[in-house]
């Protein structure tokens, strides 16, 4: 049986690729006979590049600012004239000093994420991707903006360039579901510092408002912290963050020749039936017959709702782990054990393999 093994990162625990190491070793342990094909997925957010090389491209370096103006040296790709950067490379949460606080909510800054835009535009680059996602940030993009030489230089530099936020993210840049109050508080904003961050991106969207970029409203602005608010305003379209992904690591092409597919994410609940990358997958796979299971930290979803988004089993790494605390703090050895339970329950008749000549 031919098995793809294409998981999301795990949070900050594992990346997709680890993880997707950790599935391959405990499935083979088990059914040593099977093929397996590798192809660690990303949505835009952390691990958006280290995927993305692994097929294409040339891994290119940039000292830049980090989210609280600490150096740090990002990666980003280039493959001919198309840059891929990834915003979590300059502002993810990884890379402040500690745990996430009110403190690092208010400060963490996006200049880094611009200084990345500005090195693929001095390499010529005239399609440049922005995987969003995992940022420490909720500045609107202010200091992205600002990377660039202010507004106005912003828009010149970019005129003429294929600009895209790979994001999968809904959100608006303000209000109840916006930016500050949906994704604040995962980045250590308490309730004054969220009300504060909403009222500098109301100021922000005013600006850009006041220079004929209405973009506060616009679905997906409020990704990465507003990230996507700032890129809309400079010319940016949005794309899917893991349709960028699926195309260029030949995802489908792959599901072609496939018998079953493992996937797998962090937390697999309400929100990643709502068009995020593992459903995306189910969808894909179950397009052309193939069953997709589900590996994940932790796992909410009922039954029905499995079902209803094409897949036939999801498994939880906290329930096989016994805790939280262990899933996380031993995350590829407990996703290594219970890939290797899962490939035990799993029998050839169960994944329906297709025969091919």
């Amino acid at each position: 049986m031919r098995v793809m093994i294409a998981p999301d990162s795990f949070g900050d625990t594992l990346t997709a690729a680890d993880a997707a190491d950790a599935i391959a070793r405990g499935w083979s342990s088990v059914r040593e006979q099977d093929e397996l094909e590798l192809a660690p997925q990303s949505d835009g957010g952390p691990g958006f590049v280290e995927v993305l090389a692994a097929r294409i491209g040339t891994v290119q370096f940039a000292d830049v600012d980090g989210p609280l103006g600490n150096p740090v040296q990002a990666r980003w790709l280039l493959d001919g004239t198309s840059a891929y950067i990834e915003s979590a490379q300059a502002c993810g949460l990884h890379l402040l000093d500690g745990p996430p606080s009110p403190l690092s909510a208010l400060k963490a800054s996006s200049y880094g994420v611009g200084q990345l835009l500005d090195a693929a535009l001095v390499s010529g680059a005239t399609t440049i991707f922005v995987g969003l996602g995992g940022s420490s940030c909720t500045d609107g993009g202010r200091a992205l903006v600002r990377a660039l030489g202010g507004l106005g230089s912003a828009v010149a530099r970019l005129s003429g360039i294929d600009l895209v936020a790979a994001s999968d993210v809904e959100n608006p840049l303000l209000g109840a579901t916006g930016a500050a109050r949906v994704f604040g508080p995962q980045k250590g904003a308490d309730a004054e510092t969220v009300e504060r961050l909403e009222e500098l991106n109301a100021d922000w969207a005013a600006v850009l408002s006041a220079a004929g970029h209405d973009v506060a409203d616009r679905t997906g602005a409020g990704a990465a912290g507003g990230l996507g608010g700032a890129l809309f305003a400079l010319g940016a379209r949005q794309q899917p963050g893991a349709a960028v992904v699926a195309e260029r690591t030949g995802q489908q092409e792959l599901l072609d020749t496939v018998d079953l597919v493992l996937t797998g994410e962090g937390k697999f609940d309400s929100q990643s039936l709502r068009g995020k990358l593992v459903t995306r997958i189910a969808a894909a796979g179950g397009a052309t017959g193939v069953e997709t299971i589900v590996v994940a930290g932790q796992v909410t979803l009922t039954g029905d709702e499995l079902a209803s988004a094409g897949i036939s089993a999801a498994h939880s790494i906290s329930e096989f782990a016994g805790s939280v605390d262990v899933a996380m703090s031993d995350a590829a050895n407990q996703l290594e054990r219970l890939a290797a339970r899962v490939a035990t329950d799993v029998a050839d008749s169960a994944a329906n393999p297709r025969r091919r000549a």
